[in-house]
């Protein structure tokens, strides 16, 4: 007999847009991969990343999981409702599923609430048996020890890097704005043979394809002494290149920035956040420390090592001074690559607790918090004055002329210290990641910001009957009940 099919969509749009836009990232989310390897052989499984591959409501899958963040919630639950009306089943999971399952269980037949290892191949078996239960919670911090390797041949083709895997969960930091202190849990990390099979099982790849790795741990070095250790091992399996993301204060450490160019690490995510140390200090991300930066990322340059940097405007110790020096404080730090973002207070975090009890949001449409609009009044600066500093900041930052200056910088950087063919083709992957990130982010901005104020101030474009109803139904009441009892 055939198996029954089942569809892991992991999304991505945000459905304030007009025309949907997919975002052609190198690497993979993490989240449907994993689930597919946790997935028993009892059923067919395709998965779908609607980065790069917009839904088929016409699937012939017999089951849909959908896994989502808290900006994605209106679009999800849109999703679920028209598969439900086609007749599938339907289960809701992901952080914002997991955080408030109150306020989506309505929509979905089943919701996952907590890390899935352990209770997912019971769901599997529940659906397939016919005996499905509304609700499944995991046990609070389940075991990280083997978990099965995430699904790679499942990966679509238009990723470049298909290798994804996590080798921990969780941060030891407390930065007010981040969704990992809603409800903060222990940091964990997985054995580090576990992580080495993760990044081997790669069988049914392409060769070029088992030469490059995304590891997509919020703080891979959380724990630095077993982060140096899984270094050393996954210098074994000599990639072209294998990227980290990580806190800032683990750059003090010589020996680690060692063993991540012994990898091969050609780039490094770091939450920069502000070159304002007070608006760091006000949302207690105190492990930066500005006058650090510059000596930290020439060092991660000189070992062929990417800076990739979140960089985030409308912290509450912003001002237009500060904007209107930020161009020139980003060329003196060197920063390779930023990542600039609008602060979100995401729903529940400590951040937005503190505007919410001052009366500071004004904007409860969750699709809008996704780091391209602002939510919320800001004390010292108007909406426009955080815009317009954004989309100068982009500008100057990703104007052709500085891009093709900080790559020569980068390449004139690099010694040699290796045979040739090695040299050359670290060459060859720092100037493709360079290029492929400076130019996405430079297109994002462009197309996803530059003129959102204007668009949102005029009409809330593109929400239907389901964003209607969570922005101005379901949201409000939603936040009525979590403030009596917070």
């Amino acid at each position: 007999m055939k198996k029954p099919k089942l569809l892991i969509l992991v999304l991505f749009q945000n459905l304030i847009d007009e025309r949907p836009y997919f975002a052609l990232t190198p690497a993979p989310p993490l989240p449907g991969i994993l689930l597919a390897g946790m997935t028993p052989p009892i059923v067919e499984i395709e998965v779908l990343h609607e980065m790069v591959r917009p839904i088929d409501y016409d699937t012939n899958a017999d089951f849909i999981a959908i896994s989502f963040m808290d900006y994605l919630a209106p679009h999800a639950i849109e999703a679920a409702l028209k598969f439900r009306e086609k007749g599938k089943l339907v289960i809701g999971g992901g952080k914002f599923a997991s955080t408030f399952p109150e306020l989506v269980l309505p929509y979905f037949d089943s919701i996952l609430v907590g890390e899935a290892q352990g209770v997912w191949p019971k769901i599997v078996e529940d659906l397939i048996s016919g005996n499905l239960k509304k609700i499944y919670h995991a046990e609070h911090y389940p075991s990280l020890k083997d978990i099965p390797p995430p699904r790679y041949d499942l990966v679509e083709s238009k990723f470049s890097v298909p290798i994804v895997t996590e080798t921990s969960r969780g941060c030891i930091h407390s930065c007010t704005y981040c969704q990992l202190n809603i409800k903060p849990i222990p940091f964990r990390t997985r054995p580090v043979k576990d992580v080495i099979r993760d990044l081997t099982s790669t069988q049914k790849l392409p060769l070029y394809k088992k030469k490059m790795a995304m590891i997509l741990d919020n703080h891979f070095s959380g724990d630095l002494a077993h982060a140096k250790k899984l270094l050393k091992e996954i210098a074994k399996l000599n990639y072209w290149a294998i990227g980290f993301q990580y806190s800032m204060e683990s750059l003090r450490d010589d020996e680690f920035i060692d063993l991540l160019s012994k990898a091969n690490c050609r780039m490094s995510f770091l939450g920069m956040e502000s070159l304002n140390e007070k608006s760091l200090i006000a949302v207690q991300k105190k492990q930066n420390k500005v006058n650090e930066y510059k000596e930290y990322f020439d060092k991660l340059h000189r070992k062929g090592i990417l800076t990739f940097v979140g960089l985030m405007f409308g912290l509450e110790e912003d001002t237009n001074e500060y904007y209107e020096e930020l161009p020139e404080l980003l060329d003196e730090i060197g920063a390779a690559v930023i990542l600039p973002s609008i602060t979100v207070p995401i729903f529940g975090t400590p951040l937005y607790n503190q505007l919410n009890d001052e009366h500071r949001i004004h904007d409860h449409d969750l699709s809008h918090y996704d780091g391209d609009h602002l939510v919320f009044k800001h004390n010292n600066l108007s909406e426009d004055d955080i815009y317009f500093a954004y989309k100068r900041v982009n500008k100057l930052f990703y104007s052709p002329s500085k891009i093709i200056r900080r790559w020569i910088k980068l390449i004139n950087q690099q010694s040699i210290n290796e045979n040739i063919a090695k040299f050359i083709l670290k060459i060859f992957v720092i100037t493709f990641i360079y290029f492929k990130l400076s130019v996405f982010q430079r297109h994002h901005a462009k197309k996803r910001v530059f003129n959102k104020f204007k668009k949102v101030k005029k009409k809330n474009i593109g929400a239907g009957k389901v964003q209607s109803l969570i922005s101005d139904k379901l949201i409000p009441g939603f936040v009525n009940r979590y403030n009596m009892f917070r």
